[in-house]
């Protein structure tokens, strides 16, 4: 059975959540062998209107509710829709909403950041804080946020991110490079939105909120690089991570942290020992049974079955799915670490494959049980 919600957490007189007082809320889910998935998605796409549904708050937390109920899970996490963030921060320059997944920063551009930190939230923005509030004031269960991390946002502001960071890896400054200034200006409007949304989400009653921090991997930030002595893991992704950890224990949430791009152990075991998540979520690449010897007993590992293979039988056919759950239990129970199974970044619906997803993520709940 899974522990209901903690009901000790205190809010302040403005609805926000005080910090909870340890982790054992976390570790007793570890406990009872939770297994779940990130599959609001999912259940999204089995409605009639889900782009509907995403501009209503009530709507939309009501579809949380229904995939945390599915999936037998007291979390009640979000959609993983990391464009909100960009949304939000690019509406502040009067971008269209039309225009936000290919708009890209090609100079500085000043932002009243006071006026930004108040203005009014887009529509559809509104709608995910309406959510968590549904979720918070109207179930039992636990409220989670969800925002990009800052280093993923900056590099969605940019054409080109990866230039700037290498040559940034090769000592130059932003006095040297346009590129560089550009990125670290990028980076400071980035942590500005997450900010912004953390803040507003707890506001709204999340209790944890799930930073997802993918382009902070190896592709972006060259482990020779940082190997010869370059600082860019620090500047660009550990120190705006260690201040968006800051807001979240100002606000009152905890931080669940994600990163399913291609790490290293040296990058596992900062963002796990640094930030200390209460739950760290990484990618179907890592051996979660190996990265747990760098991971701090207190924080919960989390996934990492591959997930985004499930809509190929080619790759993942059904029966490997038992195989790959199988194999994750044991080596988990056999290290010991506290560990929910689950998906190794959110189940996306794939309109040709939905039947195949289902009956997989269905699989990786019931695997050891049917």
């Amino acid at each position: 059975m899974n522990p209901q919600p903690l009901t000790g957490a205190a809010k302040s007189e403005d609805n926000v959540c005080l910090p909870l007082m340890d982790r054992s809320y976390y570790l007793d889910l570890a406990r009872t062998g939770l297994r779940m998935p990130i599959g609001a998605d999912l259940v999204l796409h089995e409605h009639a209107d889900p782009e509907g549904i995403v501009l209503d708050g009530r709507c939309l937390g009501q579809v949380l509710e229904q995939a945390a109920r599915r999936y037998r899970t007291p979390l009640a996490i979000p959609l993983m829709d990391l464009r909100l963030e960009k949304a939000d921060l690019l509406g502040a320059f009067r971008i269209p909403e039309s225009e936000v997944d290919t708009h890209h920063l090609d100079q500085p551009r000043e932002l009243d950041l006071a006026a930004y930190r108040d203005a009014p939230f887009a529509r559809r923005n509104q709608a995910h804080l309406d959510s968590i509030r549904y979720i918070a004031s109207e179930t039992d269960l636990f409220p989670v946020g969800m925002a990009i991390g800052p280093f993923s946002l900056m590099t969605k502001l940019m054409a080109d991110p990866i230039t700037a960071i290498a040559m940034a890896g090769t000592g130059l400054t932003a006095e040297d490079d346009p590129g560089i200034a550009l990125a670290e200006h990028a980076l400071k409007l980035a942590e500005a939105a997450v900010h912004r949304s953390v803040r507003a989400q707890a506001q709204a009653g999340a209790k944890a909120i799930l930073i997802c921090e993918p382009a902070a991997n190896i592709v972006y930030l060259s482990p020779k690089q940082i190997e010869r002595g370059s600082t860019i893991f620090e500047d660009f992704v550990m120190q705006p991570d260690l201040r968006m950890l800051a807001v979240c224990d100002q606000a009152g949430v905890d931080l669940i942290f994600h990163d399913c791009g291609e790490l290293n152990a040296a990058m596992v075991k900062a963002f796990a020992t640094r930030l200390h998540p209460v739950i760290l979520s990484l990618g179907s690449s890592r051996r979660l049974w190996e990265d747990a010897a760098v991971v701090p007993r207190d924080v919960v590992l989390y996934g990492n079955l591959p997930t985004k293979n499930f809509y190929s039988d080619a790759v993942v056919p059904l029966g490997r799915v038992d195989e790959l759950a199988g194999r994750l239990a044991a080596e988990m129970r056999a290290c010991g670490h506290p560990h929910i199974l689950g998906s190794e970044c959110d189940v996306l619906h794939v309109p040709e494959a939905a039947e195949t997803i289902r009956r997989k993520v269905d699989r990786m709940l019931s695997f050891d049980r049917i």
